[in-house]
């Protein structure tokens, strides 16, 4: 098995058209005795609009690994929070244990790892009167399964990175650095 002190990993899902449910996880894999688990537990308090959440699967079902999200922007609103801690909490949740079953995250290290994941969630979500939340279910959960998967896997390799340095470019930097 790797050396599981502190993985990193990442992962864009797009939403379907018309909707605001992309999915951008950034999350950190390690041991609990770690700097993952100091991490960890120096994020249990609550910070001004930047919620955290165990993730749990439903009402007294914690996943293992212990699994610690955040947004990544300030929470506007009540209607945000109940998305945010309903279905992106139920869709990591669920990815998180289909990751132990598909044998991503190892079973056997459940209780001496764990994960902090930072989440995008578009502050227009909770206002989009035609949300689809099947759409917003099916990004996060893409999302988070995939950059676990990247952690476990050390993706993108650095000979990847090296690779795709002239091929590939940021999205930001089209008008940037054009051609």
């Amino acid at each position: 098995m790797k050396n599981l002190v502190f993985l990193t990993g990442e992962a864009t899902v797009l939403a379907s058209e018309g909707q605001y449910t992309d999915a951008m996880p950034e999350v950190v894999i390690g041991t609990v005795d770690g700097p993952v688990g100091h991490a960890f537990a120096g994020m249990m308090g609550q910070s001004m609009g930047h919620t955290r959440f165990f993730v749990i699967r439903d009402l007294n079902q914690q996943v293992r690994p212990a699994a610690l999200m955040t947004s990544k922007v300030t929470i506007p609103n009540s209607a945000y929070i109940e998305l945010f801690g309903g279905v992106v909490q139920g869709a990591i949740g669920d990815a998180i244990v289909d990751c132990l079953k598909d044998g991503i995250l190892p079973k056997d290290k459940a209780n001496e790892i764990c994960m902090i994941i930072t989440v995008w969630l578009d502050p227009r979500v909770a206002d989009h009167e035609e949300l689809d939340k099947k759409d917003l279910y099916r990004c996060q959960y893409e999302a988070t399964k995939l950059a676990i998967s990247r952690a476990m896997k050390g993706e993108p390799t650095v000979d990847e990175l090296i690779a795709n340095r002239d091929k590939i470019k940021h999205y930001a930097l089209a008008d940037v650095f054009p051609g």
